[in-house]
């Protein structure tokens, strides 16, 4: 009945909240072991009382410091010097311009509402097809949650108590990769299409453009390099990156003024507190799979089905994948992490980093799937673009993001070569 209460309520569209909270609650009161509502408010505080889950309210303020200072628009320009001049050159800065918002915002969701409002009108007049443009640019927030910082990598290191700076660390190659895969879709797909060719900018503009887009690139650096020197933990480098995007807007830029801070910080602790919540929430979840001891049983079975690490990853991705279809990323990885982790480190010796970015990629997939699809709807309601075009469009990328995940699976140094 569990069971039948958590899927009853989830396609009623109770938010994810609340029917994590709620079948917690039911499991209490089927069981007749109603003491456990002594410990339900301890674990609810208990999972979010973390001084690492700082981080996400300050990733989440910097984007919109960023997005609001006018960075955001610096940092296409800059991807124009790199890429601009290719076969369809816009969709290569698009790309670029996201694996670059990938290194500050750490928030795929947000990414993808960032960006779309940004590149797909100027993708749209300059004749590129609207349900590609906001398919390409919803892809590129896949890599938001890859390269580092990533809110679902600070959750992570929580949870699975490792080194949230070693799991930023880990998930550049495998970032990186990604960007590649994407690059080749995209070549692929301009030459068939036949895309215009891009233009490259003017020496004059080259130089204005980048000295416009060096500050704007200071936010990445101060992030990954505080936090690969050890200056700073990641909740240190989030709180100098949102004070560097408040003044590079506001004395550099000149976009952002203090008016607008009180609207910003609204919207960043409602963005916030709906994470927190859903943290919370999916941690009392947690406790109840926990005390039923599905972890063992959930060993025990897989362990009936093989003992190679590789195929244990691919079944992991692709149960993760139809987890992620239907489940918000954030309580997925809090839900499934306690069960398979331990699976994963002790009885195939996989590393918790490479176990980290693989789960934390497939689910993110879910971000753009049917049947909830939060990234697709997202896009959609930026664009104007029907959520089903946009998936259709997103196909390529998808079928990018598996191999990806296959060569993660396959191959451990991808995420441990930098550690």
């Amino acid at each position: 009945m569990t069971l039948a209460v958590f899927t009853l309520l989830l396609l009623g569209a109770v938010p994810i909240a609340l029917v994590l909270a709620l079948t917690a609650a039911w499991y209490i009161v089927a069981s007749g072991n109603t003491l456990l509502f002594a410990s339900y408010p301890q674990q609810l505080f208990g999972a979010i009382e973390h001084y690492g889950l700082l981080a996400i309210p300050l990733f989440m303020l910097a984007g919109e410091l960023m997005n609001e200072g006018g960075l955001t628009r610096r940092l296409i320009d800059l991807a124009r010097i790199l890429v601009g001049g290719f076969r369809g050159g816009l969709v290569y800065i698009n790309l670029v311009a996201n694996m670059m918002m990938a290194a500050i915002v750490g928030s795929a969701a947000s990414q993808i509402a960032i960006m779309s409002r940004a590149m797909v009108p100027a993708m749209e007049q300059e004749g590129y097809d609207k349900p590609f443009s906001a398919a390409i640019t919803a892809a590129g927030g896949l890599m938001s949650p890859i390269i580092p910082p990533s809110m679902l990598f600070v959750l992570y290191g929580v949870i699975a108590q490792v080194p949230i700076a070693d799991m930023f660390v880990a998930g550049i190659l495998p970032g990186l990769l990604m960007g590649l895969l994407f690059f080749i879709a995209i070549t692929v797909i301009g030459l068939v299409k036949q895309y215009p060719k891009g233009d490259w900018p003017s020496r004059a503009q080259a130089r204005h453009y980048l000295l416009m887009g060096v500050p704007a690139m200071l936010i990445p650096l101060i992030i990954i390099g505080g936090i690969l020197s050890g200056l700073a933990t990641p909740t240190e480098s989030a709180a100098l990156a949102s004070l560097a995007a408040l003044l590079i807007g506001r004395f550099v830029y000149r976009d952002l003024t203090f008016a607008r801070l009180p609207d910003i910080l609204q919207r960043t602790a409602f963005n916030a507190g709906l994470v927190i919540m859903l943290i919370a929430a999916a941690g009392v979840f947690g406790w109840v799979i926990i005390y039923e001891q599905l972890p063992q049983m959930a060993a025990a079975w897989i362990a009936s089905l093989t003992a190679d690490p590789f195929i244990f990853m691919l079944l992991v991705i692709g149960v993760l994948l139809l987890v992620g279809m239907i489940i918000d990323g954030i309580a997925a990885l809090i839900l499934v992490v306690p069960i398979l982790l331990p699976i994963a480190t002790q009885q195939f010796g996989i590393t918790p980093y490479q176990f980290g970015v693989v789960v934390s990629l497939t689910l993110v997939l879910g971000l753009l799937t049917p049947p909830v699809g939060a990234g697709l709807f997202i896009s959609s309601s930026m664009t104007g673009v029907p959520p089903m075009q946009i998936f259709r469009a997103l196909l390529p990328f998808l079928a990018m993001s598996l191999i990806a995940l296959v060569l993660l699976a396959w191959q451990p140094w991808l995420t441990l070569a930098l550690l």
